[in-house]
Order: C-alpha cells, then sequence, then structure tokens
C-alpha cells in the first residue's frame, strides 16, 4: 500500500511518504505538541522548563500552566518570541498564540 501511494504521488522514499502521511494525519497536531514538549527545556532554559507545569497546543494555540506569578509574567512579556522559536523548531507556523495560564 505505502509502495502504491509512493508511485500515486510522485514520492521517491519511504521517508518522504511518511511525511507526506504524517502532514495530512490527524495526528500531526498532537506530534507537534509532544516535540513542543520534548524541546521546551531546550527552548526556554532549564528554569522556565522547571516551573513549566503543561504546555499544549490547541488549534493554533500554545497553552502554558505555570502556578509561579513571576514566571507568568515573563511568559506573558515574551509572548512573540515563544512564537518565533517555536515555529522555527518546528519548521512551520503552528502557533499562532500563546496564552499563558
Amino acid at each position: 500500500m505505502l509502495y502504491l501511494c509512493c508511485m500515486r504521488h510522485g514520492i521517491s522514499s519511504i521517508g518522504d511518504a511518511l511525511r507526506e502521511y504524517m502532514n495530512k494525519s490527524r495526528l500531526k497536531p498532537r506530534m507537534m505538541e509532544v516535540r513542543i514538549q520534548e524541546n521546551w527545556e531546550q527552548l526556554m532554559g532549564k528554569t522556565i522548563a522547571r516551573y513549566t507545569e503543561s504546555i499544549q497546543l490547541i488549534d493554533g494555540k500554545l497553552i502554558i500552566t505555570t502556578n509561579v506569578a513571576p514566571l507568568k509574567q515573563e511568559l506573558n512579556y515574551a509572548k512573540e518570541k515563544i512564537i518565533k522559536l517555536v515555529n522555527e523548531m518546528l519548521e512551520e507556523p503552528a502557533v499562532r498564540e500563546v496564552i499563558v495560564r
């Protein structure tokens, strides 16, 4: 089946076929969310990562949850930077808005 998909769409490798499948799959937003969670410390640093309780990606909105008031303030000021960093890491404009809770 995968070979036929490749032939039909002119895709040259299994890797290309899997990427094409994932781009059209309903799993893509969840996989992007997992990539953000896995790379959060690298993107934002150890301190911010340590005090971040959860990160969700829902309909282009990155929802960051923390109970640390100063961190909430810092994240609110850095929303545009966060959008830029996350989208660069994902290599596509997946995040349009940041919500800090």
